[in-house]
């Protein structure tokens, strides 16, 4: 049992450092490439840190857990909005982007309603659903790279720090990092649940959730506090539209994905949750240190709600 607590504290450390580079490279590609950090936020950085969940939830469909797989990704975004947003704003108040707000937050909201709606239609997440969100995925990597193309015309180049594969090296190395903290952390995390009997489908929404999104939590972190907020908010959204367009529309073209009435349930909280962090950010385009504050607290109460029901 020593040996488990010893991985966790590796992953951990392999966490921090190897987020350091990936927020490092990132922003100098972000240079190089001259677009805004939101955008590299939203693909890149996005795409790198949605690994873990991409890899736990198409592994529980190839093994027919999907439940697990549903509930790490409405699991996953619950924890990006409330813990990720919330703790990188206590850390440093974050200024938004009205364009982000009014576009791909908002559609964020927009995507997770259609989930809700394909799962209310027969309870179930089936192969033509997947096709739908994969769709839906596509739309959204249109819209992006266009905004790219636009506001690289109108963006003088700048200088940067970092060399073009120096940038490269950092990202992948940092990615590599993350991801493999990430993997014990989970694996750690979940070794000491199921010693203390937890169940099976209590750790696929919560402590698999929050592990495979602690990539995120320390990217958007590390990025706030280096006054990357653009990238750190990118993350999260980008994060977000990922879990449930392309996770859970690939869970759900290799086996359907059955719902119970309690993920509806969850669904409903993630609608709601989300449109409470888009009106607070909206609101004076800036998320406070009390957002934060109450952000977190919010999670908390979800969590206390969650094992509650469990």
């Amino acid at each position: 049992m020593i040996t488990v607590y010893l991985w966790l504290i590796i992953g951990f450390v392999l966490l921090i450092r190897g987020a350091d580079f990936f927020v490092e490279g990132s922003s100098s590609a972000a240079k190089l490439l001259r677009v805004p950090g939101v955008i590299i936020g939203m693909t890149v950085v996005a795409f790198g840190t949605s690994a873990p969940e991409l890899a736990v939830s198409v592994t529980a469909s190839l093994t027919s857990n999907n439940g697990i797989a549903l509930g790490n990704v409405i699991g996953s975004n619950m924890f990006n909005l409330l813990m990720v947003i919330g703790l990188s704003c206590i850390l440093s108040e974050m200024p938004v982007d009205h364009k982000i707000m009014n576009g791909d937050f908002f559609y964020s909201i927009v995507i997770s309603v259609v989930a809700l709606a394909l799962v209310a239609f027969d309870r179930k997440i089936g192969r033509v659903d997947g096709v739908i969100l994969l769709a839906l995925f596509g739309y959204f990597l249109y819209r992006v790279f266009s905004s790219a193309v636009k506001e690289r015309k109108g963006t003088e180049p700048v200088r940067r720090e970092l060399s073009p594969v120096l940038s490269i090296a950092c990202i992948v190395g940092g990615l590599v990092a993350v991801v493999a903290g990430s993997s014990l952390v989970v694996g750690s995390a979940s070794a000491i649940a199921e010693a203390f009997g937890f169940s099976e489908n209590l750790i696929g929404l919560t402590i698999v959730a929050l592990g495979t999104s602690l990539p995120e939590l320390v990217t958007s972190a590390v990025a706030a506090r280096k006054g990357e907020n653009g990238l750190a908010l990118g993350n999260v959204i980008g994060s977000n539209i990922f879990n449930i367009l392309l996770i859970l529309g690939i869970s759900a073209l290799l086996s359907p994905v059955q719902v119970t009435v309690s993920t509806v349930y969850d669904l409903i909280c993630l609608i709601l949750v989300s449109c409470l962090c888009w009106a607070m950010g909206k609101r004076k385009m800036c998320y406070a240190r009390v957002h934060g504050i109450i952000m977190v607290v919010l999670y908390a109460s979800y969590m206390v709600y969650v094992v509650a029901r469990a």
